[in-house]
């Protein structure tokens, strides 16, 4: 088959999300009055992620940056935890944790060799300055942005994953979608694009439950992104 771009999910897939505002929670913010258990923070913030994007999704609100459906969850979070007495700058700078997410451990390494032979980029509901400034914090080596932004909608819409492909003026099945989460690759693969499933078992910390495996019939299924790389001749 041919391949030309993989283009990968990014939170969870490629970055801890939930270790990194956990890590930062505890480091930085803590001591800045936001004393809560930050584990479930991270949780309850991420959790009202999906309900956000379903309200552009669905035509019921216009497109908006990830950026902004961050900071409107965030205010309800913080009001669920009995946060108070926040400046506005530091909201928009703990907002900001999302541009810091870290890498997993064999991300920058595996990216690294895939880069060698195909085209790779993010395939994200992330805004662009958010998946460039994080790129910068983890080393993260794009050949170029895509995603939510680029193509006007969130996933699983048909059209984020269509515009992005054609964005790179590829047809989808010379696109792969990386991803370790079932329901994203299903609905890339729905719309013509190769799939990779890697799983990240802790994404969700340690008693995860949710994409321990794949459910599906991908066309690779790795341990980590050098194994994918490996499998993809890289």
């Amino acid at each position: 088959m041919t391949l030309t771009a993989c283009t990968f999910d990014v939170f969870g897939t490629v970055v801890d999300w939930r270790g990194s505002i956990v890590a930062e929670g505890d480091a930085v913010w803590r001591a800045r009055g936001v004393d809560v258990d930050w584990p479930a923070f991270a949780d309850a913030w991420r959790g009202l992620y999906q309900p956000a994007m379903e309200r552009v999704r669905s035509g019921n609100t216009d497109f908006v940056k990830l950026d902004v459906l961050h900071r409107e969850n965030l205010e309800h979070v913080l009001k669920d935890f009995g946060v108070t007495g926040l400046s506005e700058a530091d909201k928009a700078e703990l907002n900001k944790v999302w541009h810091r997410l870290q890498p997993w451990p064999d991300s920058v390494a595996g990216l690294t060799r895939l880069k060698q032979k195909y085209i790779i980029a993010p395939l994200s509901n992330g805004n662009i300055s958010l998946i460039v400034n994080m790129a910068k914090a983890g080393g993260l080596p794009w050949d170029v942005v895509l995603g939510a932004e680029v193509a006007g909608q969130y996933k699983p819409h048909p059209d984020a994953y269509l515009n992005s492909a054609k964005a790179l003026d590829l047809p989808p099945d010379q696109c792969m979608l990386i991803a370790a989460h079932n329901e994203d690759l299903a609905a890339a693969q729905q719309q013509g694009f190769k799939t990779a499933f890697v799983a990240r078992p802790t994404e969700h910390g340690s008693s995860q439950s949710v994409d321990l495996e794949a459910k599906y019939e991908f066309d690779y299924i790795a341990t980590d992104f050098n194994d994918l790389a490996s499998q993809v001749g890289c």
